[in-house]
């Protein structure tokens, strides 16, 4: 049975590139074979909670399992991983070419917090599913006051 890698972390750096991503975006629509830098994408993402946890899809169609990670710490989850790029058609002119490849990584700050330890993820079809269970709520007690 072949995994996919959890690991759990304290913090993520929300650094994020976008100004390096909107440069490369222009560049790239002159001619997709241009890149400034290792090219990246973001996949598309559904979060959506029930009463007991918090479900994540990733649709990452092309992306090998071996090549999915995700961490995760109490506040948010990291997402990561790459999709190889198919070969160029020799002697071809490309006149769309909207697919992405390369590295990819998004980070989802979490709505509220969640069991660490007890976390599933599944992938078919090209969609990374990931289960959190819902950290359970503090249940309030109520205190006797007794006679001074």
């Amino acid at each position: 049975m072949d995994y996919i890698k959890i690991r759990f972390g304290d913090d993520f750096d929300p650094f994020d590139s976008n100004l390096e991503r909107t440069v490369e975006g222009m560049f790239r629509s002159i001619s997709p074979i241009f890149s400034l830098t290792e090219r990246t994408w973001t996949p598309q993402m559904d979060m959506y909670e029930t009463p007991e946890e918090i479900v994540i899809r990733a649709e990452v169609a092309g992306v090998d399992k071996e090549n999915l990670e995700v961490e995760i710490c109490s506040k948010a989850i990291k997402i990561f991983g790459s999709r190889s790029e198919l070969p160029c058609v020799e002697n071809a002119n490309y006149r769309l070419a909207e697919i992405q490849y390369g590295k990819f990584e998004r980070i989802l700050y979490l709505p509220g917090p969640v069991v660490t330890d007890k976390v599933s993820t599944s992938y078919s079809n090209g969609f990374l599913e990931i289960r959190l269970v819902k950290q359970p709520r503090d249940k309030t007690h109520k205190i006797p006051i007794s006679d001074g």
